[in-house]
């Protein structure tokens, strides 16, 4: 059993504003490879962050990247390179660890070492978005040690289309509700915040009609 809570906005914003500071340091430091624009999306985007108050993990942002590089001047694994290393240079001025290196992402985090506790993250996705609600995002494969440019699932597309149908039907208060009853419940430690989320649309949908 968890005790996850909802955090309100006004607790996230100060600590929002500082992640956009951080990213504005990180154009400046790299535009002379490349540019990019960036997105709050998942938890933040909703207005649905959680923690548990009775753990030593607190709650996390999650960032999209969109790269500039249309000519393909620079390989996966350079422009990943490339961000971490911006990143690691000024991440400390707000309190931030160095990079962690991972397969989607790559995260920074806000630590209590006297407490042994992770105060809050924020995890960077490198994407590129075409077509019609299609993306694409640099994969870290850490058997090879090798980079390269991953198609996001087709459930990607698909779940896109179920929230759309949950906040026109005014269902996001059931969302909200499920979801957090699901993370407190949840049995798998491996089980990621998102899949939860994804779990929680299609049950919502379901009970709704919506079956697509």
């Amino acid at each position: 059993m968890y005790y996850f809570q909802y955090i309100s906005k006004s607790e996230i914003a100060p600590l929002k504003n500082q992640v956009i500071e951080l990213i504005g340091l990180v154009q400046d430091e790299i535009r002379n490879y490349f540019t990019f624009q960036y997105e709050f999306i998942g938890s933040v985007k909703r207005n649905m962050v959680t923690c548990d108050v009775k753990s030593n993990i607190g709650f996390d942002f999650d960032v999209n990247i969109m790269v500039n590089d249309d000519d393909e001047e620079y390989s996966a694994k350079e422009i990943k390179q490339i961000l971490m290393k911006a990143f690691n240079k000024y991440a400390y001025k707000y309190s931030y660890d160095f990079c962690e290196d991972s397969t989607r992402v790559f995260t920074i985090k806000v630590k209590d070492r006297k407490n042994s506790q992770i105060l809050y993250s924020c995890d960077f996705a490198v994407v590129n978005n075409y077509g019609e609600n299609q993306q694409e995002y640099i994969r870290f494969n850490k058997k090879s040690n090798s980079y390269y440019w991953a198609e996001q699932s087709d459930g990607f597309c698909l779940l896109r289309g179920k929230i759309e149908f949950c906040k026109d039907n005014s269902l996001w208060a059931e969302v909200r509700e499920t979801y957090i009853e699901k993370k407190n419940c949840n049995t798998d430690k491996n089980k990621k915040s998102r899949s939860i989320f994804a779990e929680t649309i299609h049950q919502v949908c379901q009970q709704n009609g919506y079956y697509r």
